[in-house]
């Protein structure tokens, strides 16, 4: 790891510990947006352009998207199932008008549907964090242009045809039907749609490593829900120190195994803001959530069905078996 990176990663673990502080000083747990966690490791420490979109649109998207998700949750007269349909529905025609590709505004929109939120405290939350968060970001430009990310306002390798985004809500209601009926609504918790979304809109180099991805996404939600449940929970350890080492343990995880995928960062931190009785059961339900959502993009969208036996090789076998298959006409 470089100096540099380890800097933004200390960095990152600051403006995420600010907003879990603030959520534990003033006993408001509809501050914490898990999402921003995501958007830090993506906009400070990734060296590479994930979300086309200007610093303006960026706060305004998140904030309306957080706004529009709160008022769902306090005036909509629909049910569950109906509301997260409308939900997305708005975030996917907000990114199709505005040519950005800041899919995680879905997971502002759909956040207090599935979790009940329905204060203000919450899009207020979103502004100030993303105001910061832009802020950061400015700064560390300013310093290191050359090395950081330079937003733009032109379409990016995202679809922005409204037909794709038809069939993207088609599979998510067929999906979430049954958790939201019965009242799990962890297996579609909203970093999973938007890994989902990316999955089956980005071009991004992650897509051809479902199976890390998938381990990924289950160990950050391991870690979660065993860091709040044994730390927090039944140690009393303070919530601001228990993510403080959470993200020390997933940024380690991320250096061994050699890249980040932010979807992850935002798993790992919706068990705190999650009823103590769902925790322990959080990990199962995202696993097989988390795998249903791969199946489907892989399957429907990527078609990977069609692929070649060598891309299929790279994409499902771990790298440590692939460099100990014998391959023909080697000694």
């Amino acid at each position: 790891m470089t100096k540099r990176k380890l800097i933004r990663y200390i960095l990152s673990l600051i403006i995420i510990g600010l907003m879990v502080g603030v959520s534990e000083w003033l006993e408001q747990p509809e501050i914490l947006f898990p999402e921003i966690s995501a958007l830090v490791l993506g906009l400070w420490v990734v060296d590479k352009q994930i979300w086309t979109i200007s610093k303006p649109m960026f706060v305004l998207l998140l904030t309306v998207s957080a706004v529009f998700g709160v008022l769902l949750v306090r005036y909509s007269p629909f049910p569950a199932l109906v509301n997260v349909a409308i939900s997305f529905t708005f975030t996917s025609f907000c990114l199709i008008i505005s040519r950005t590709t800041l899919v995680p505004i879905t997971s502002a929109a759909l956040l207090p549907l599935l979790l009940g939120t329905d204060s203000f405290i919450y899009p207020l939350s979103v502004f100030i964090m993303s105001v910061l968060v832009v802020l950061g970001q400015w700064l560390l430009v300013k310093k290191k242009p050359q090395q950081v990310i330079i937003y733009r306002k032109e379409r990016g390798h995202h679809e922005h045809r409204p037909g794709h985004w038809i069939k993207l809500l088609f599979y998510l209601l067929i999906i979430g039907a049954l958790p939201l009926y019965t009242g799990n609504p962890y297996f579609i918790v909203p970093p999973l749609i938007t890994m989902f979304i990316e999955f089956s809109t980005s071009s991004a180099g992650f897509r051809n490593r479902p199976l890390q991805v998938y381990l990924l996404i289950i160990i950050s939600a391991i870690l979660g829900a065993m860091f709040q449940y044994y730390l927090h929970i039944k140690l009393g350890v303070s919530l601001l120190i228990t993510v403080l080492l959470l993200f020390v343990c997933l940024f380690f995880v991320f250096e061994v195994v050699g890249k980040i995928f932010v979807p992850a960062c935002a798993i790992a931190l919706v068990p705190m803001i999650i009823p103590v009785s769902r925790v322990l059961s959080y990990p199962l339900q995202v696993a097989i959530g988390a795998g249903v959502f791969l199946f489907v993009s892989m399957f429907f969208f990527q078609k990977c069905y069609r692929w070649k036996r060598p891309h299929l090789l790279v994409c499902f076998v771990p790298a440590f078996v692939r460099s100990r298959i014998q391959r023909p006409g080697r000694k």
